[in-house]
């Protein structure tokens, strides 16, 4: 959807080398997970494919809350859900739909960083989850997406390792789960 870089070519001797070595399992980092206890704040993951996006510049609608009583394990954390069928919409494909970069900011990790993503500033591209941290925030990472991406996965080689965030998300109150 907001991917108009060209892709870089590789040479069929890079392609060949490539698939010649093992599979190597793919690593995650730690999962933010705030003071609810749970991952993006205890709000429903699989709602946000269903919610109608806003355009770009303009606010998200709100998320849907999860239910204490309807969760999942993922990356060392747990994931709320809004239905049981939501819940069992993630577990059949975790990666899909728990947010990019662990529920860290986007914009964050494309300056190098790990720092919290509020689950009320967010963004469906190219079929993955992003959050923000701040209204500010996502104005800037909105103002060049494809470029914030680029930077944000050359970045996260190097910091998906480090421990997860341990900061407040600012002037954020959580009205999930639910019971």
């Amino acid at each position: 959807m907001f991917r108009t870089t060209p892709r870089k070519l590789l040479s069929a001797a890079a392609v060949a080398a490539a698939f010649a070595l093992p599979a190597l399992p793919a690593l995650a980092g730690e999962q933010f997970v705030d003071t609810t206890g749970f991952a993006v704040s205890g709000y429903d993951v699989v709602a946000y494919f269903d919610l109608e996006q806003s355009p770009v510049g303009t606010a998200q609608p709100a998320p849907v809350p999860g239910k204490a009583a309807i969760t999942a394990d993922y990356n060392g954390a747990t994931f709320a859900f809004s239905t049981e069928e939501n819940r069992d919409k993630f577990l059949a494909d975790p990666a899909h739909y728990a947010p990019q970069y662990d529920g860290h900011c986007a914009y964050g990790v494309s300056k190098g960083g790990k720092v919290p993503g509020n689950p009320f500033l967010w963004r469906i591209v190219d079929d993955k989850l992003y959050l923000n941290i701040t209204p500010v925030v996502v104005g800037f990472w909105e103002e060049d997406i494809p470029g914030n991406l680029d930077l944000a996965a050359d970045n996260w080689v190097s910091i998906e390792p480090q421990a997860a965030s341990t900061n407040p998300i600012p002037k954020f109150t959580s009205q999930a789960p639910l019971n």
